[in-house]
């Protein structure tokens, strides 16, 4: 069945034209394909598509009426003399000495000037140029109107620098006509090196059998059928295979009449580019495979760069001195007054990490001092890299090569910033410890009140103490029952401190345990925030480059 298709669209062969805003389109999505992949797939791997790009946009840009058509061979193959013949004057050299041909010929079917431009991008020189019109054979010749016919150099010359002609002339010209001989057709070098790599130019490629005069009757159709066997094997199955003799006007009929066949088309160009496009998608393809993920990482490896993150932060330090510093300064306000100048002199946790807490007036970009916080243990470090690497081989995983390793350097590409940055963003965190709560002014108050009850009930005590040293008349002391007030003031004022204290201090654990929950949150969203933008950011920006590269190669597959 796969035959029976590939004989029927080697029938249409000719019939299939080439929508020239189809093919710019085509060409945008490989320049965006180019613009998406630039930084991440190496340069040498995109060096097709950047000239094809390239070569396209010029001779798109060019004569549009021209169609550049090539004669290539080996020499000895006759295509000058195919050349001279074609053109009806003799304008290339014919021998047999090697090289014969070292430069292009180019004769050019009606004015010239419309082509200049062309020969001069091609690579024509000026006195390598001919024009085949005159009023003699203007009407004999008006078929071929807008052919730019080239004889090109021996590809397989001794000179390497004609190879090299031709290798770069075949990527310039709209058609190439092959020209073979008897002796050679199945030569190995035209074969592997040549026709084979126009296995996807298949619509632009035209072979002749040159000399054929020089076989019998018999021979012919042995030899053309062998050949034809042989652009089979290379891929060429359905080009057309003409016999031609140069040195007889009527042994050219079947060459000149493909050949105005396509000048009046006026696709050669198109399906060339065409089939440059193909050739570019082809071997882009193997870059781009599975979709990308539609959202930004947030598996499990982005949760272990957190915890790692976090410790190399020292988030739990931090976390540990807010419990503490709330504790401290819980103390401080609600304790016994008397007592609360000594516990102010203990270091307060927080400020002893430079981490006083934000400015909530500062704003938002203003410098924060650097903290105190212990820098991050080897085991940290290795654990945080090991997180990154996790990161990087989860994203890249399934992605064709280079991809993996374009997500990995993104991983890594700003690591050695994170020290600096996790600090800062633990600086600049909010830790909720920059307001006092009500219920500890309260407490204070309560004390304040105690406190002044057992010193007015001591102060009562000792003057009516210095009363009786001085002799004077005892004074008299209202009761409660058989206790003073004085004592009562007194000793219910330490009792109730104490009492308050150890009241409010299961309150202060658990007020300074939801503190430490509340900071840590915090500073877990702030690390993360770090984390995202110097690791998940720049991971997703390269899964967002090959999203837009693949869709881009999608959009630039023939329709």
């Amino acid at each position: 069945m796969s035959n029976v298709v590939g004989r029927m669209r080697d029938a249409l062969r000719g019939e299939q034209r080439v929508d020239p805003d189809v093919l710019i389109e085509r060409l945008q999505a490989i320049q965006r394909f180019l613009s998406a992949v630039d930084g991440d797939v190496p340069d040498a791997q995109l060096v097709a598509a950047h000239t094809v790009v390239e070569r396209a946009g010029d001779r798109l840009a060019l004569s549009g009426r021209h169609t550049v058509v090539a004669l290539a061979g080996a020499t000895g193959s006759g295509k000058s003399s195919l050349f001279n013949s074609l053109a009806r004057l003799d304008l290339s050299p014919v021998g047999v000495r090697r090289p014969t041909t070292g430069v292009a010929h180019a004769c050019v079917w009606g004015p010239l000037d419309g082509a200049v431009r062309l020969l001069d991008w091609i690579g024509v020189l000026p006195r390598h140029r001919f024009v085949r019109e005159s009023p003699l054979d203007a009407d004999d010749e008006s078929t071929l109107h807008g052919l730019v016919l080239l004889d090109l150099p021996d590809f397989d010359s001794v000179q390497h620098g004609h190879r090299l002609e031709v290798d770069r002339l075949l990527g310039l010209v709209d058609l190439v006509v092959w020209v073979v001989d008897p002796q050679k057709y199945a030569d190995r070098v035209i074969h592997t090196s040549y026709l084979r790599e126009f296995h996807r130019h298949k619509d632009v490629t035209v072979v002749v059998l040159n000399q054929a005069d020089r076989l019998h009757p018999t021979e012919l159709p042995k030899v053309l059928e062998d050949l034809r066997r042989l652009l089979d094997e290379d891929g060429l199955g359905g080009v057309p295979l003409l016999p031609t003799v140069a040195v007889d006007p009527n042994g050219l009929s079947g060459l000149r009449a493909e050949l105005e066949r396509t000048v009046a088309e006026r696709q050669a160009a198109l399906r060339r580019l065409s089939g440059d496009v193909d050739a570019v998608v082809a071997d882009l393809e193997p870059l781009v495979g599975p979709e990308p993920p539609s959202s930004k990482p947030g598996d499990a490896s982005a949760q272990e760069l957190n915890r790692a993150l976090a410790g190399a932060a020292g988030v739990p330090t931090v976390a540990a001195a807010v419990e503490g510093a709330y504790r401290h300064r819980a103390v401080s306000n609600t304790g016994w007054p008397l007592l609360r100048s000594w516990r102010k002199l203990r270091p307060d946790p927080l400020r002893r990490l430079h981490l006083p807490g934000r400015d909530p007036d500062a704003p938002a970009d203003s410098l924060v001092a650097a903290t105190s916080v212990p820098d991050p243990t080897a085991a940290q470090r290795s654990a945080l890299t090991l997180a990154i690497r996790a990161v990087a081989d989860r994203n890249g995983a399934g992605l064709p090569a280079p991809w993996p390793a374009a997500v990995t350097a993104a991983a890594r590409s700003r690591q050695a910033d994170l020290p600096g940055a996790l600090d800062h963003a633990v600086a600049a965190t909010d830790l909720g410890m920059d307001r006092r709560p009500a219920w500890w002014r309260v407490v204070g108050v309560l004390q304040w009140v105690v406190t002044l009850a057992a010193l007015a009930g001591l102060v009562w005590l000792l003057l009516g103490y210095a009363v009786r040293l001085l002799g004077l008349p005892p004074l008299e002391h209202p009761t409660l029952g058989v206790v003073p007030w004085p004592t009562i003031l007194l000793l219910g004022g330490l009792l109730a401190g104490l009492l308050i204290a150890a009241l409010t201090r299961p309150v202060v654990g658990w007020a300074a345990r939801r503190a430490r929950a509340r900071a840590e949150r915090r500073l877990l969203t702030s690390v993360g925030s770090v984390g995202e933008k110097y690791v998940l950011d720049p991971v997703w920006a390269v899964l967002t480059r090959y999203g837009t590269a693949r869709e881009a190669l999608r959009e630039a597959v023939r329709r």
